[in-house]
Order: C-alpha cells, then sequence, then structure tokens
C-alpha cells in the first residue's frame, strides 16, 4: 500500500512536531489566567504592621513615661544606672518584652499615682524594672 505525500508529511513532521510543542511547554499554559488569592490580602497585612507598629509605639512611651518620673530618675542614679542609657535601651527590646515592661510600669504607675506604694517600695519596683530592661537588652 502506497501512502500519499501528504499523509508521510503529517505522520513525519507535522504530528511530531505538535507533539513536540505540546509537551515542552507547561500544562497550564493554555489555563484561563487567575489572579492569585492570598491568604492575607495587602490591605489586611498593611493595617496588621500599622497595629503592631503603633502599639509598640504605646509600649515604649509607657514604659519612658514611668522612666522619666523624678522618681525613676532619682532610683536610677541610687542604683547606678544612666537615666538616658536606660531610656534609649527600651526601644531595642522585642515586641513580647516591651508589652511585657509596659503592663508593669502602667501598674507602677498606678500605684505610684495612687499612694498606695511608699518611697522605698516605689524604688525597688522600678529598680527591678530596669535591671529586667538590662538583662533583655544583654540577651
Amino acid at each position: 500500500m502506497k501512502r500519499s505525500p501528504l499523509s508521510v508529511l503529517l505522520l513525519r513532521g507535522v504530528i511530531p512536531a505538535v507533539l513536540v510543542l505540546l509537551l515542552a511547554y507547561p500544562q497550564d499554559i493554555f489555563a484561563q489566567a487567575v489572579a492569585p488569592e492570598h491568604l492575607v490580602s495587602p490591605d489586611r497585612l498593611q493595617q496588621q504592621v500599622q497595629s503592631a507598629t503603633h502599639t509598640r509605639q504605646e509600649n515604649i512611651e509607657t514604659i519612658n513615661k514611668l522612666l522619666s518620673s523624678p522618681v525613676a530618675e532619682r532610683a536610677m542614679r541610687n542604683a547606678h544606672y544612666d537615666p538616658v542609657q536606660v531610656r534609649t535601651a527600651v526601644p531595642t527590646l522585642t515586641d513580647q518584652e516591651l508589652a511585657n515592661l509596659a503592663t508593669r510600669s502602667a501598674d507602677v504607675q498606678q500605684k505610684i499615682s495612687a499612694g498606695g506604694l511608699g518611697f522605698g517600695l516605689t524604688t525597688l519596683l522600678i529598680v527591678v524594672l530596669i535591671i529586667i530592661i538590662v538583662v533583655a537588652i544583654v540577651h
């Protein structure tokens, strides 16, 4: 049986070429382009970053407010710590350390303003906070 030139051309040239092209390209080349879905939208991610930054800044301000009080400055000087150096070190703390110290600082400030603590206990609490800051920075 004699084959026509067209069938020979198809069998030997065109069909193998088409198969090679189909196998050479990725399988999803003909799929409809769909925008990738993110687990978290960029807007939501930006809101979370802004919220974390705002919370961090509030925690730093809470701690520095206590450390800037006259009682705290006197306590730091009595414990031989430089108040400026301690306040400068506060932003280097991690978010978790800042949150913990801000909670403690707010508690100490509330007790100081309520007059529930004597000078000795106030000084002791402030020195403990300073030591926590120094230890957190060293590690």
